[in-house]
């Protein structure tokens, strides 16, 4: 059971488009869109996508599909910006740090409630309080993993540039590789961190909703641009997407199957990262103003935003609730 790394589920996806396989990107449909995720190696992030490519929900959609993930969500953001990607899933700080900056993003669902990132560490550490004087990973400085890690530094009372050292790695395969090289002795992650564990190589020390109050993991996202040029492709993906969230709840099994081929995991491996957010997953996308401006609050609080906006200003309600037949 290993976990597959971005340039090799780009690679196998280019493979297969070129073999003429139905899988990444879909046969020609009416619209095309191109979808992306900060990272691959989540399942509740990536895994509605794989699915609904798998399942055909995309091209039940009439919606000709390609998705592609990032090395995290501050690379993604800059290609929603760019109209390279039309719509993004992320960790919901990335709107509001996006938006403090200047950046016409507008969060347009929530996709994963609560909070399921996770703090991994190397099987010999045994306390949070062992990190101390050593490296954890994230995916890049500014990313959710990022705010956790510096979070986590804050409630340890660590200076973050002495006591402790938060570097940015990338994808899940990048975290793996610096952790055996003991290079790192901790990495912040969402649910793949049960499937690491599950494969020895590392071990969930903690989940970062002991640090949060309300919060919201993960959100789908788009530029105001593509909001007001793209607003029926949005809403079309979006169920799509979403009937795809339905199905990882209510057919898990047959859901963790499918997910397994494209994320490069063993069933049993979709199945530990299940328990840990899919509970979580949302049905629907409906925001929760009130756990947005407590991710906000936490923000402004750890001084990664500077500015307090109105929390209104950082979404649309254009798209939720998602409406089903």
């Amino acid at each position: 059971m290993t976990a597959i790394s971005r340039r090799r589920f780009l690679a196998s996806a280019t493979a297969a488009a070129a073999a003429g396989s139905c899988a990444l990107p879909l046969a020609r449909a009416q619209t095309p869109v191109k979808l992306g995720s900060a990272v691959l190696g989540d399942y509740a992030l990536a895994g509605p996508f794989l699915l609904a490519l798998e399942r055909g929900m995309f091209r039940s959609e009439n919606l000709d599909a390609e998705y592609v993930p990032f090395r995290g969500g501050p690379d993604l953001v800059k290609a929603v910006i760019a109209g390279e990607i039309l719509i993004g899933a992320g960790g919901s700080t990335d709107v509001l740090v996006a938006r403090e900056a200047g950046m016409p993003l507008k969060m347009i669902a929530t996709q994963t409630e609560g909070n399921h990132f996770t703090l991994n560490v190397a099987p010999t550490i045994t306390k949070v309080a062992d990190l101390k004087g050593r490296a954890i990973g994230v995916t890049q400085a500014g990313a959710t993993t990022w705010v956790f890690a510096r979070m986590l530094a804050r409630q340890q009372q660590w200076d973050t540039d002495r006591d402790v050292k938060i570097v940015a790695l990338g994808g899940l395969d990048a975290q793996l590789a610096a952790l055996a090289r003991n290079e790192i002795a901790a990495f912040v992650w969402g649910d793949g961190g049960a499937v690491t564990q599950l494969q020895g190589k590392s071990k969930m020390l903690m989940r970062f909703d002991a640090l949060t109050p309300k919060w919201i993991s993960q959100i789908l996202y788009a530029s105001e641009d593509g909001v007001r040029k793209h607003n029926e492709t949005i809403r079309k993906a979006m169920k799509a997407i979403f009937t795809a969230q339905r199905f990882m709840a209510q057919k898990t099994a047959d859901a963790a199957e499918a997910i397994a081929k494209k994320i490069g995991w063993s069933v049993d491996g979709v199945l530990a990262a299940h328990k840990i957010s899919g509970g979580l997953i949302s049905h629907d996308g409906t925001v929760s103003i009130e756990a947005l401006a407590s991710v906000q609050d936490v923000l402004l609080e750890h001084g990664v935003i500077k500015k307090k906006l109105p929390i209104e200003e950082h979404l649309t309600r254009e798209f939720t609730p998602v409406r089903f037949p």
